[in-house]
């Protein structure tokens, strides 16, 4: 590794404001794939639903099955001031941690009022904007995910009243196989995914295991040092199903390769790693995967392509080279493929 690879400098790259993707595709597998190899090789341009013919019988997709919550929404001082929230989890009792922007100060002891006039108690700030709210009565949770909108990043553009496009988002910012609470952003490698092109793989002989990691607001955190030794993540909550710990034993044992489906499913994996499974059951991780980094528990990774300087950039450069990496990035760039979120995608195999 050289010292040029250890500072956020290193993992700049030129991105035209109209690459960034605002929409999604027309159908979840029309998105682009870039199919990068994980050592040497030139990138190959496919798409989506090419993926089978990309992996091979024996082979494990590990996907995230968290749910993304519809958690930003409106609240309003006693003045009619609006202070945009975004639940941190989801609301199960009358205390639940929110992120607050509001001009002016808050103070403990405010009281907000959101949609349907719920009341919600400032009870204890813990920095970064990050409040412990009490609800005013036990139904409270359900009315704010009622209202809530979906949490989309911010390089996506939406009015701040709701437009057309809140009802494709509510769809299409959440995986098919979606399946616990908890995230407020979504494991964009997922998106891509259909009922038809998971029932080819299996066709395939490509086997489906899930993990579940709870994507937080630290997805979205930028790098501010320049050393990134000195970057710190925001821990996330994860879980490994027994039954995923098993299929991963048994497809190593068998020879097959690992291939996590986005970024969260690396970090679950490697963060719970034990000797030749990952461990199972619930745990948090603030593990920063950067080069160099020794990966152990997958093969490969499909994922969307990341914002400069981003610790998710980062992370696969540390599975392919920066260099190759970043050459990958410019060739997509002039090929046209779309990034981030509702963008297009690339397979490193």
């Amino acid at each position: 590794m050289t010292e040029r690879e250890t500072t956020r400098a290193a993992y700049r790259f030129e991105l035209p404001p109209g690459a960034i993707a605002q929409t999604p595709a027309d159908r979840r597998d029309e998105a682009r794939l870039l199919v990068l190899p994980r050592e040497a090789g030139a990138p190959r341009h496919r798409s989506i639903a090419d993926l089978p013919a990309e992996l091979e019988s024996g082979d494990l997709l590990v996907l995230n099955d968290t749910r993304v919550l519809p958690a930003r929404v409106l609240l309003r001082r006693a003045s009619g001031g609006g202070v945009p929230a975004l639940l941190l989890e989801a609301p199960a009792g009358e205390r639940f941690r929110a992120m607050l922007v509001g001009r002016g100060k808050l103070r403990a002891g405010d009281v907000l009022t959101g949609p349907e006039g719920v009341e919600l108690e400032l009870e204890r700030a813990e920095g970064e904007g990050v409040w412990t709210l009490r609800a005013a009565g036990p139904d409270v949770g359900a009315v704010l995910l009622a209202h809530g909108r979906m949490p989309l990043p911010p390089y996506i553009r939406r009015e701040k009243e709701r437009d057309a496009r809140d009802a494709l988002d509510r769809e299409r910012y959440q995986t098919v196989f979606a399946a616990r609470e908890g995230a407020v952003a979504a494991p964009t490698a997922g998106l891509h995914f259909t009922e038809p092109l998971l029932a080819e793989l299996a066709a395939r002989g490509v086997e489906t295991a899930t993990v579940t990691l709870h994507v937080g607001p630290g997805t979205f955190r930028p790098v501010r040092v320049d050393d990134l030794a000195a970057h710190r993540m925001h821990a996330e909550r994860y879980d490994v199903p027994a039954p995923t710990a098993e299929a991963i034993r048994r497809t190593r044992a068998a020879g097959g390769r690992i291939v996590a489906v986005g970024t969260t499913v690396v970090r679950t994996l490697e963060a719970a790693w034990e000797r030749d499974a990952p461990r199972v059951g619930p745990g948090e991780t603030d593990v920063f995967i950067r080069p160099p980094y020794a990966f152990r528990a997958i093969d490969a990774l499909l994922t969307n392509f990341h914002l400069p300087e981003s610790t998710l950039l980062m992370l696969v450069a540390a599975l392919a080279g920066r260099r190759r990496i970043l050459a990958a990035y410019e060739e997509a760039v002039r090929e046209g493929y779309r990034f981030f979120s509702y963008g297009d995608a690339m397979l490193i195999a």
